[in-house]
């Protein structure tokens, strides 16, 4: 039977006070038809990231909106100065970016990437490796990815790697691909299954943008 509003609320609030990235925090959870809305302030934009992580982990989450602003104490604040040496620091330390290809920008604890990278997974890497710094207010990702050549069957490429995925039914998931922009449809039945799809996705060589139309249908079972 599907999740009534109530329920699917109070499992969200379990899972992120079970969740020891979340830690004790001011987060609002509303609940509507599988749509998640999360409200309040957090500590860090770690913490941030860890509670949409968490929401979205919930059966029965069909889309979360998430509207969390990430108050810093005053005494974990840095100047920005600090804040982009840790930044430099960081980024030339983490062996999935090239570091030399990455601009660091800073403007009141907020964090502006810029530059040109060949991978999805260097642009992630980036983000994942400032947004944990103490004094980061959040991050804005203006990494582009570098074109390259489009390969003619990426689109085969796309949907064998959705088909090796264990968490992913591949005949509900159609794949579009025109000149470096890949498009995703169907019906998945979580958060995983979707991310596993846009992750095989983004693997494929050429692929400069990937538009995730993958709807989330939770299954309704009969008692």
């Amino acid at each position: 039977m599907t999740k009534s509003d109530v329920q699917l609320q109070r499992d969200v609030i379990d899972e992120l006070r079970w969740d020891p990235a979340v830690g004790p925090s001011e987060v609002g959870v509303a609940a509507k038809d599988g749509v998640v809305t999360l409200t309040g302030a957090v500590s860090s934009v770690a913490m941030k990231f860890a509670a949409i992580h968490a929401a979205e982990r919930v059966a029965g989450v069909k889309a979360l909106a998430e509207d969390l602003v990430v108050d810093v104490p005053s005494n974990f604040k840095r100047s920005d100065t600090e804040i982009a040496h840790a930044a430099v620091n960081a980024l030339k330390w983490n062996v999935e970016v090239p570091s030399d290809r990455v601009k660091v920008r800073v403007d009141d604890g907020w964090l502006i990437l810029d530059g040109e990278l060949d991978w999805e997974f260097q642009r992630a890497a980036a983000v994942k490796a400032v947004r944990s710094m103490t004094g980061v207010r959040g991050v804005t990702n203006n990494l582009k990815l570098k074109p390259h050549a489009f390969a003619p069957d990426v689109r085969d490429r796309i949907q064998n790697a959705i088909k090796r995925s264990a968490e992913v039914d591949s005949k509900r998931i159609s794949v579009e691909a025109i000149n470096g922009r890949v498009i995703l449809r169907g019906t998945v039945r979580s958060w995983a299954e979707r991310q596993d799809a846009e992750r095989a996705a983004w693997s494929a060589p050429g692929v400069t943008a990937v538009d995730d139309q993958i709807a989330i249908r939770v299954p309704v079972t009969v008692p």
